[in-house]
């Protein structure tokens, strides 16, 4: 909930009933549920019969509080307000969870490779090349580095074979191989921009003969 939508509210309990604790915990819940820095002004105005020395003195001991808890959060004052933000020693792990989460943009032919690779798997580099009717080589390597794609072994000891990752099924919504789109909706995927036939035919007839 942004800032801007805290609004008063008619308070649970009198100011002289109202405990510190108290007032310390409906600071912290405004804080967690704003995404930008929150002035004193705006605290008032959910928090009308307190004043602003009872906020300020409120904010200072949470303050005080995630210091004395070495939470891996803190409250800052910033941008003429008060926000909470993780401690800058956790960065590292912060920026490795959100890359995670971002979804990985696939263009057409990436997308007909893993699909070939998901209906198949496990399967060799020729396979793939040979029901897509173009080299593939490419393809299989930019889907091993954004990790949809591994090296589960060896056909007859030689040729390397390919399967799906749990980053594959984490990234189409998927609980496990068995819930992979049917063949109508793979179609459409591997259909032009414009709804026309998917540019290798041949890559939809094998996934047709595989789920037989």
């Amino acid at each position: 909930m942004d800032s801007e939508y805290v609004t008063a509210v008619a308070p649970t309990e009198e100011i002289d009933m109202m405990s510190d604790e108290k007032l310390k915990s409906i600071l912290e819940a405004i804080l967690f549920a704003a995404s930008e820095p929150i002035t004193l002004d705006q605290f008032q105005s959910a928090l009308p019969q307190i004043g602003k020395r009872a906020i300020r003195k409120g904010l200072t001991e949470l303050y005080d509080d995630y210091e004395e808890m070495a939470r891996s959060f803190r409250l800052v004052e910033i941008a003429n307000g008060y926000q909470i933000s993780s401690r800058p020693e956790y960065s590292e792990w912060i920026e490795k969870f959100y890359t995670r989460q971002v979804r990985v943009t696939l263009s057409p032919s990436a997308l007909e490779t893993l699909a070939i690779v998901a209906y198949k798997q496990p399967i060799t580099r020729s396979d793939v090349a040979t029901i897509r009717g173009v080299n593939s080589d490419s393809v299989l390597n930019s889907l091993l580095e954004k990790g949809l794609v591994r090296i589960t072994g060896r056909k007859d000891g030689r040729a390397l074979l390919f399967s799906t990752t749990d980053d594959f099924l984490q990234q189409f919504g998927l609980k496990d191989a068995s819930e992979l789109p049917s063949l109508d909706e793979i179609d459409e995927l591997l259909s032009g921009p414009n709804g026309s036939e998917p540019s290798h035919p041949r890559a939809a007839v094998v996934m047709e003969e595989t789920t037989e």
